[in-house]
């Protein structure tokens, strides 16, 4: 089973929105909450746990922040558990030190616990290019894209080595917008940012259904 956690994000709803907007063969796989934490928090939905999905940040929206759920996804992981981060969810847990060590590259907020220069997102259009150089199973199965002026996530905190499967240049510079980072228990964290305005996106949605998929038939 795949279970799938979301916040509203600003009442913008990406997390759900990526969720209708899936093929019904994989969405009867899925067990999607939003705003509600209450299995996460409170059922030991690790134990059957094909991918963990993630679309939210941690103590926003009106939410409140989902303390007792980091000792299922700490177990989780080191089962060895993959897990899909969307849009801003390396933020997920960001009061926890063992998960802003885990993810690799991490979205700082103001409040940041380690005193970290915040990351910023302009909104501006952009196109998002697959790095074909890179070595990793799911550079096959992603397509570049365009989208219209939306959230661009830049100048994210790197701190775990990771590889950069796709990036956007802008303005600003060139940035990753999707990275994969293996977890030392021999699962992965895969990083996938583009998706605020535009998240039901047909090629969004292509490149994240790809992503599900590639990652449980590896």
């Amino acid at each position: 089973m795949i279970y799938f956690f979301a916040d509203n994000h600003y009442g913008a709803h990406p997390g759900k929105c990526i969720f209708e907007a899936l093929a019904p063969e994989l969405k009867r796989k899925i067990l999607f909450f939003e705003d509600d934490w209450s299995v996460f928090e409170n059922e030991l939905w690790e134990e059957d746990c094909e991918l963990l999905i993630l679309n939210m940040i941690g103590e926003t929206c009106d939410v409140s922040y989902p303390e007792r759920a980091i000792g299922h996804v700490e177990r989780y992981i080191k089962q060895g558990g993959d897990v899909l981060l969307l849009h801003g969810s390396s933020a997920a847990f960001w009061k926890s030190s063992w998960w802003r060590k885990l993810v690799g590259f991490r979205w700082v907020r103001p409040n940041d616990p380690n005193n970290g220069k915040p990351s910023t997102h302009p909104i501006v259009p952009f196109n998002v290019k697959t790095n074909k150089t890179a070595k990793h199973p799911l550079v096959s199965v992603l397509k570049d894209f365009s989208l219209p002026a939306d959230e661009v996530y830049i100048n994210l905190e790197q701190n775990r080595d990771g590889i950069v499967l796709m990036e956007t240049t802008i303005a600003e510079g060139t940035f990753p917008q999707c990275m994969a980072v293996s977890s030392e228990f021999g699962g992965e964290l895969i990083h996938f940012l583009p998706g605020h305005k535009y998240a039901s996106a047909p090629e969004c949605v292509a490149n994240i259904s790809a992503i599900i998929l590639k990652m449980l038939n590896k």
